[in-house]
This record gives C-alpha cells, sequence and structure tokens, in this order.
C-alpha cells in the first residue's frame, strides 16, 4: 500500500525475486559442513564434490545420489587472498553454479541473491537493470551499483569513482560461482567497496576436447531467451564460450528489452601453479524507459507508462567491448605476483525528456599484487602489497528532445570528462595457530575527475574538477575451535566518494560537474558465528553496527521535474541481523531461510529545506527474508517452493510517503531426463503466484512522487540440452 500526505492508494513494497536451489556453503575446517553438512542434500552437495572441474552437462544433469560427506573446503578470494571461509573475518555468503543453473530467466542479479542475507535487489522494470546495496549502502542510487566492488573473473566493472553503470557483461546462465562479502571493504578495493563486494566466477570448460549446452527459456510478458555454450580442454588450454540472445515485451507499457552477449575465457595452465587467462567479451543492450507514477497513476493501471514516457520514448542503449588478462605467476616457493589489465569500451545513449544524450567511453584499467608468505614458528604470515589503477575518458554531448526521441539541431552540452582512480594497499594475514587468526589492511587512495567544457564562453564556462582523496583500514580476527564451528569479529572503514553519474547530474544547468559533493565516509564493527549442528544444520549469523557520515540523498527539482540529482543528505546510524540458516533433516528434503533486520536511522538530514531527526533511510525495510523448501521426489524429480517478505519502506527522509510490506510465492519443478540418449533438464517455474499488487521501486518527485509497479504472477518453462 502506497501512503502519503495526499491520499492511498493500495500495491506494495518491491519486486519479486525468483526461485534457485540455494545451498549454505560454509567451510568448517578440514571436513567442511556444505549445506548439509554430513548428510547433503544430492542437488546441492554436486558442485562441491572434489571431482574435477564440471562440464555445463556434469553440472546440470547428474542424477546420482551425493556421497554421505563432503570434504571439499571452501575458498573465498573476494578478501584479495585466497583464504577458506571459515578463517574469514567477514560476513561472506556463497552461492554456487549448480543452483544458479536453475534460475528461470538468468538475466538479473535479483534472481540470483535473493537468499543473501543483507543484500537487496530493486529491479524496477523486471529486466536486467538493476540497482544493489548491501546493508543500506547504495541504497539511494536510482540506477546502477555504488558502493559495492563488482569482480567478473578478476576484472573489475566499477569505474575510477566506484560505480558500476549495469551488470549487462553478466551472463547469469554461465555463472558458477558467486562470492558476497558485506560490510565496508574500502581497505581493499578502495572507494568502490564502501559497502562490500560481489566476486562473480563464470564457468570454466570441463576436462574432456569439448561439451556442448545450449538451452531455450520462455515465459510471461513475451520473454525468451536462447543460450549456447561450448568449453574444453586442450592440452594446457582450457576455454569457455558463450552466447545468448533475450528479448522481452516488459510487464508494464513501454519496457521492452533485448540483449545479446558474448563471452569467452580462456586459461592457460603455465605449469607450477603459473596461469593466465584471457578474457574477451561483447554486450549489446537496450531497453525502454517507462517512467514512475504518481499513486493516482498507479491505482488508475499500474501498467501503464508515464505519459512523458511514451511522448519522448524514452530508453536506454548500450554497446560493449570487454578485453582482458588475468594471471598469477610463481615467483619462488612461497610469494607470487598477481595480475590484471583490461581495456573496455562502450557507446552508450538515453533518451530522456529534457535530451537525448550520448557517451563514448574508454575505460582501461588494471592491478599489480606481490604476496610473500613466511613461517614464524609455530605461526604464519601472508604479506601482500599492490596497486591499482583505473582510468576512464568519454565525450558527451546532449540535444534536445523533440519527442519521440528526435534530436534537435540545438547542442545542449558538449563536455570532455577525465577520470582516474589510483590505489595502493597493503594486506597482511597472521596464522598465530591452527585456532587463531589475524587479517588486517590499509589503504589510500586518490580520485581525479577533470571536465572539458567544448561550448565554454567567456561568459559561462562550466570546466571543472573534483578530486577526493581517503586511507582507509580494515582488522578482523577469527576464531576456529572445533571443525564445526567459527566465529569472527572485525572493524573496518568505507569511502564513497561521488560517481560518475552523481556529478554528471549538475542541478545548476546541462553540462558540468554538481560541484556539491562531498564523499560519504563510514566505519562500524560486526562480529558473526558460522558452522553446523548435528549433521542436519547449518547457520550463519552476523551482527552489525555501521556510522555514516555525508549519506548521499536523492531528489528532484520542479524546474526539472524529470531528472534525478543527488546531496549530502546527512548523517546516519545503522545497526542489523543477517541470518542463514539451513535445515536438512533427510537427503531428500531442504529447508533455508535468510533473514535481515536493518534499523537504519538518520542522525540528521537535510531534506526540501527541512532538518530532519531520527527517521528512517528510504528504501530500507526492516525486516526482510526468503524461504526456500525443496524435495526431491526422485533422482530425476525436484519440487520446490518459495516465499518474500519485506516489511514497510519509506520513500523519503521525512517518511510521510511510504510503501507497505508484502510477501510473494513462487514455486518450480525440475525433471532430468535423456531425449534421444541427449541429457536433458526440463524446468518450470512460477513467480508471484498469489498476483499480488506491488511497488518494485520508489523515489521521491515533485509531482507526488515516483512509484514503478512490478509484475503480478509469472510463468516460465525452460529446456537445456548437454552434448
Amino acid at each position: 500500500m502506497i501512503r502519503s500526505n495526499d491520499g492511498a492508494c493500495r500495491s506494495a513494497a518491491r519486486l519479486a525475486a525468483i526461485r534457485l536451489r540455494r545451498a549454505l556453503a560454509r567451510g568448517l575446517g578440514a571436513a567442511v559442513v556444505v549445506a548439509a553438512a554430513s548428510r547433503p542434500h544430492p542437488a546441492r552437495a554436486q558442485q562441491l564434490a572434489p571431482t574435477p572441474t564440471p562440464t555445463p552437462a556434469a553440472t546440470a544433469t547428474t542424477t546420482a545420489p551425493a556421497p554421505a560427506r563432503v570434504s571439499a573446503e571452501v575458498v573465498v578470494s573476494a578478501p584479495r587472498i585466497d583464504i577458506p571461509l571459515q578463517q574469514n573475518p567477514a560476513a561472506t555468503t556463497v552461492v554456487e553454479g549448480s543452483q544458479l543453473a536453475v534460475l528461470p530467466k538468468t538475466i538479473a542479479a535479483d534472481e540470483a541473491l535473493w537468499l543473501v542475507p543483507g543484500v537487496k535487489v530493486d529491479n524496477q522494470a523486471d529486466g536486467e537493470r538493476v540497482h544493489l546495496s548491501i546493508r543500506g549502502q547504495g541504497i539511494l542510487t536510482e540506477t546502477g551499483i555504488r558502493g559495492i566492488k563488482v569482480v567478473l573473473d578478476g576484472l573489475p566493472l566499477n569505474d575510477p569513482t566506484g560505480f558500476a553503470p549495469d551488470l549487462f557483461d553478466v551472463d547469469w546462465a554461465t555463472v558458477k560461482r558467486v562470492e558476497v562479502l558485506r560490510g565496508p571493504a574500502s581497505s581493499l578495493y578502495g572507494g568502490g567497496a564502501s559497502g562490500g563486494i560481489l566476486n562473480i566466477e563464470t564457468r570454466d570448460g570441463g576436462p574432456g576436447p569439448a561439451s556442448v549446452e545450449v538451452s531455450q527459456s520462455v515465459g510471461s510478458y513475451g520473454f525468451w531467451k536462447t543460450l549456447a555454450e561450448v568449453g574444453g580442454t586442450d592440452g594446457n588450454l582450457n576455454y569457455t564460450v558463450s552466447a545468448s540472445r533475450m528479448e522481452l515485451d516488459g510487464y508494464r507499457v513501454h519496457t521492452a528489452a533485448d540483449a545479446t552477449n558474448l563471452y569467452g575465457k580462456f586459461n592457460f595452465d603455465l605449469g607450477r601453479g603459473n596461469r593466465i587467462t584471457a578474457i574477451v567479451a561483447g554486450t549489446e543492450f537496450f531497453n525502454q524507459n517507462a517512467e514512475g507514477l504518481n499513486a493516482l497513476q498507479v491505482y488508475q493501471d499500474a501498467r501503464q507508462p508515464n505519459p512523458d514516457a511514451l511522448t519522448y520514448d524514452e530508453y536506454q542503449r548500450t554497446h560493449r567491448a570487454t578485453l582482458g588478462l588475468v594471471g598469477r605467476i610463481g615467483l619462488s616457493a612461497d610469494s607470487d605476483l598477481a595480475f590484471a589489465a583490461y581495456m573496455r569500451a562502450t557507446q552508450w545513449k538515453e533518451s530522456v525528456p529534457s535530451s537525448v544524450d550520448h557517451r563514448d567511453i574508454q575505460s582501461p584499467g588494471g592491478y599489480l599484487q606481490y604476496t610473500l608468505r613466511t613461517p614464524l614458528g609455530a605461526m604464519s604470515n601472508s604479506l601482500s602489497v599492490g596497486a591499482d589503477f583505473d582510468y576512464q575518458k568519454f565525450n558527451e554531448y546532449q540535444r534536445p528532445n523533440l519527442g519521440d526521441a528526435r534530436e534537435g539541431p540545438e547542442v545542449l552540452s558538449d563536455q570532455d570528462v577525465h577520470q582516474q582512480g589510483a590505489g595502493v594497499y597493503l594486506l597482511d594475514r597472521l596464522q598465530l595457530s591452527p585456532q587463531w587468526s589475524v587479517l588486517a589492511g590499509v589503504r589510500h587512495d586518490a580520485i581525479d575527475n577533470r571536465l572539458t567544457d567544448n561550448l565554454a564562453t567567456p561568459e559561462l564556462d562550466l570546466s571543472g574538477r573534483r578530486s577526493f582523496s581517503r586511507t582507509t583500514a580494515r582488522v578482523g580476527v577469527a576464531w576456529n575451535p572445533t571443525p564445526a564451528f567459527a566465529a569472527y569479529a572485525s572493524w573496518a572503514q568505507g569511502f564513497l566518494p561521488p560517481a560518475t553519474e552523481e556529478l554528471a547530474a549538475n542541478p545548476d544547468g546541462f553540462g558540468g560537474f554538481n560541484n556539491h559533493l562531498v564523499p560519504a565516509t563510514s566505519h562500524g564493527e560486526e562480529v558473526g558465528v558460522r558452522g553446523g549442528v548435528a549433521n542436519a544444520f547449518t547457520y550463519d549469523v552476523s551482527v552489525f553496527h555501521l556510522l555514516t557520515e555525508n549519506d548521499f540523498g536523492r531528489y528532484r527539482v520542479e524546474s526539472r521535474p524529470l531528472e534525478t540529482f543527488y546531496d549530502n543528505a546527512g548523517a546516519s546510524r545503522r545497526w542489523g541481523l543477517e541470518a542463514l540458516l539451513g535445515y536438512y533433516p533427510t537427503p531428500r528434503l531442504a529447508l533455508e531461510l535468510a533473514y535481515t533486520y536493518s534499523h537504519f536511522v538518520y542522525d540528521r538530514a537535510l531534506y526540501g529545506g527541512v532538518t530532519y531527526r531520527g527517521t528512517w533511510l528510504p528504501n530500507s525495510p526492516e525486516h526482510q527474508a526468503a524461504l526456500d523448501a525443496e524435495y526431491r521426489i526422485t533422482p530425476e524429480l525436484a519440487v520446490g517452493v518459495g516465499a518474500q517478505l519485506w516489511t514497510r519502506a519509506y520513500v523519503d527522509p521525512s517518511n510521510v510517503p511510504w510503501v507497505g510490506g508484502y510477501a510473494l510465492i513462487n514455486a518450480h519443478v525440475g525433471y532430468r531426463t535423456r531425449v534421444a540418449g541427449v541429457p536433458t533438464e526440463i524446468l518450470v517455474s512460477g513467480r508471484n503466484l498469489g498476483g499480488k499488487r506491488y511497488i518494485a521501486f520508489a523515489e521521491p518527485d515533485p509531482d507526488g512522487n515516483s512509484y514503478q509497479p512490478g509484475p503480478t504472477r509469472e510463468f516460465f518453462g525452460g529446456v537445456q540440452l548437454h552434448f
């Protein structure tokens, strides 16, 4: 339900994320408790058994019961070093590839991350465009991802300011693993990691010469997606190449989208642990933008677009090509050098009511990290020293939108922007004993933004320069008294400089930088435990406290009501609890619960000329939960149901308008068989089976606030063939 000071209208508060088979993956010593501990659910243990890297066919079609005990050790690399999960002093969740393989649409992050506590994904158009937040960091960004470092196969997707404009390069059908580290991590990755890290790894090729996977998915509102993937091993080369095409009409009018993804990953084994990976990728994405509605429009017809969206044919189009090289070279038995280099070229175009915006972007970058491991008697130490450098330049020009995205002859702005981010860091891990370890790091970042106004005159020159720098630190302690129990505590700082999109949204005129913004900073503590009980129950629970200064806020003005601007809203005090629980009473049944409690309030916030104290942060429900249950009737047939819950969320710092809480129900049926001798998997799923009406995203607007309704009942079906 939408509530405001000028009326009420029935609806709800966010987008239905969708069903995936989710397994707990928790490192717990030499004999790790994974998913069902020592009695794992067959479907959830396959990807963790100590076998060679699976081919696409092996990942999706294995039907033999899993062994009674899984002895693999879960290792994460999000902290910039390989570390057993049970020894990582940070709240971290691992989503494994065999669960990702059964996503109905495989096009957006909300599908993959719905069972990760502490994470909120807003998918206002039911497509690939999302914005994502961790512990409320980045929650006020209109589009894209702020304050979260996103790494895909070792290459960052963030620009030098820490902003990831999209996740279009990620084809979730090819992802084998996602690591989500929650909490300030600026000491690891700089300004792009004040809220956490999203480390994504795609599948490798199988051990044989070649294997092929072909899949076709269809669903509600004109959705379809075709994927072809080939991978294998030839001598010292392991490779995988994929291509996909997606189209959808969208739940609302004027939300059609289409995407093409090409991705190639080539792993060269140089022997003695040395390796180099080459990555070649191409992305094309187009989406119409229906914009938000006021409360009355939602009540009249939730599927209608904002009238301006049709009048001006609002849309975005992205073309991107990426070349990258990632590797690790051993310099001695106790030291190695990790490195990455990449070049990304993007052409971007957006039509909005005021203008048609064009950007031609070049983004090179890379990093170098030296690690030395030293025994210290009964202890051991691992010291890493590294440096990142990211650069971006683009030309941007805007012309007036005359309607239907037709561009007028006048040039509203023409500017060249040069951005660079450089960081140096030190990371040290001291193993005090088999039970105790300490991980600490410090980093210094310098970010520079320069703008040249190509339309400058003696009377008006919007050229400018904004530079930001900060030193941040982190320290954590892990305790592992038994293989089935781990505890940790940490303290960390965050640094969130104004991002490209925030700087480019200049409330003082077309073009130029928003010169009113300063970096946001944060610091806080967390404690957590993870482990297993009685071979049938797993848990991962963390409690955190976070203080922020100069939080970013989002607002609109009457003179330009269809554009979003940013300011430093004030300071906030946040604390919360995150829990991921699993119960596996039999090898056939798996029950999993992700729960998040968020108490995010402003110490002070300036909005609309009024200073508010003690009000809740916008778009931050106090309670968020996801429940998943799956029962495997036979090794070939599985059924599952899921539920998601969000409580009330406010629209702006005044806490007067709000959208009400709601619950959604999802379900799926998966069947594995052979057709003409070809391993085949069939998946049928439903989202929001109760047909609940709800608001997928809301933001403040002078014209009665802006609400974006999410889709009601949806159904999807897919077939995968493995050769």
